[in-house]
């Protein structure tokens, strides 16, 4: 028939050889509630109808546009569910226990565990989306389909998984997805197949979860670090070499460089100080006073801010220092006695001590001092340029 008016909730129809016009309601002309008759056909379009019955009382013909679109896309599903065919359909509703997908005017149910390749908690969010399926389940006599998303989605996961794995080897490149996030490290999706980052190797830094680096959804940058080809388990990294704190402070400060740093912790053995972020150098007990210690507390404590010396240290090892300045609560320099915090200098080292790599100011007196055993040794020669006591 030929439609010659479309109303809001109707279509009227010229049947031609009726004597009465059919009448098309909006729920039988769609399935999509989305849509408005209007969305679908306009005055003058040639439509395809199935009379569902004649009323000679009332003078009208309804008619059913989905009914017979129905009957005619249901060979269409039993051959696809034949075949194997995939299958493309717009998710119109969310039911118990599933969602609704209409194609070509079927509605097939598919169950909410093959709705996605992961659970959905909301099946709602998934509706007015366009997704690709396959018919796994026809009851005839009942007419009913079911579909599943997620065989299509596996089928493309083996395949990129298995091309994964041809190609895989320790040290190759990766942009990954974050998928999901433990208490012990980050998944990272690196095309089908999901490797952990661990916790250790998100950041420099000491993190106490992920969350303070990442989050699902975000795009990294990751080389495989060792793989098990047998239990396919993946090993990611994703810190690099030249952030590591320690190979910029390796690059930045030098063997007799002098250094001011912040005291943060307290060993036996020794104080730890700061000398850059994330990077701490050990000052040996041995070098924090010219008097024999028990204890480096007897010296410095936490929270001081001195001035020392790099005296050895490589990449990715413990940095370890000796003392530079002996000042004392007058702001004057006296040899032997302990750093006092807030005490700030600055001084350009002339010289070199004999002996121990030492920085020593020189003092009013040109005796020198006595080393441990007894020796006098001679003050480094220093060129003080500010001093703030």
């Amino acid at each position: 028939g030929t439609v010659v008016e479309v109303r809001n909730n109707e279509v009227i129809v010229d049947l031609g050889g009726f004597k009465y016009n059919g009448q098309l309601a909006a729920d039988q002309l769609t399935d999509d509630p989305a849509l408005k008759p209007s969305d679908v056909v306009k005055e003058g379009d040639t439509i395809k109808v199935y009379v569902v019955g004649v009323n000679d009382a009332e003078g009208k013909v309804v008619l059913s546009r989905k009914k017979l679109v129905a009957m005619e896309s249901w060979n269409k599903i039993k051959e696809a569910y034949e075949s194997g065919e995939t299958l493309e359909g717009k998710i119109i509703k969310a039911v118990k226990g599933g969602v609704i997908a209409l194609t070509d005017g079927s509605q097939v149910f598919i169950p909410a565990r093959q709705a996605s390749g992961r659970f959905v908690q909301d099946l709602q969010s998934l509706v007015g989306t366009t997704v690709n399926y396959k018919i796994i389940e026809i009851d005839e006599r009942r007419r009913r389909v079911i579909g599943s998303v997620r065989v299509i989605l596996e089928a493309a996961r083996k395949e990129k998984e298995e091309k994964f794995w041809a190609e895989a080897e320790v040290g190759k490149k990766y942009q990954g997805t974050v998928k999901s996030l433990t208490s012990f490290g980050a998944f990272v999706d690196i095309g089908g197949v999901d490797g952990l980052v661990h916790i250790s190797e998100l950041s420099w830094n000491k993190i106490k979860h992920p969350s303070e680096v990442v989050k699902e959804g975000d795009v990294l940058d990751v080389y495989i670090k060792d793989l098990n080809r047998e239990t396919k388990k993946i090993s990611l990294g994703f810190k690099k070499i030249e952030d590591n704190p320690w190979t910029i402070a390796q690059s930045k400060i030098n063997v007799g460089d002098v250094v001011k740093c912040k005291i943060v912790r307290m060993m036996p053995f020794g104080a730890f100080a700061e000398i850059m972020p994330n990077v701490d150098g050990l000052i040996h007990i041995s070098q924090l006073s010219w008097q024999r210690i028990k204890h480096p507390s007897e010296v410095v404590k936490e929270g001081d801010v001195v001035f020392i010396e790099k005296i050895d240290g490589e990449a990715g090892a413990e940095v370890t220092f000796d003392q530079v300045l002996a000042i004392g609560g007058d702001g004057k320099f006296t040899a032997g006695s302990p750093v006092v915090s807030g005490a700030s200098v600055n001084a350009k080292i002339v010289g070199q001590t004999k002996g121990k790599k030492v920085i020593i100011f020189k003092m009013k007196s040109k005796k020198g001092y006595r080393n441990k055993t007894g020796h006098r040794q001679p003050y480094t020669k220093v060129e003080i340029t500010k001093i703030n006591a």
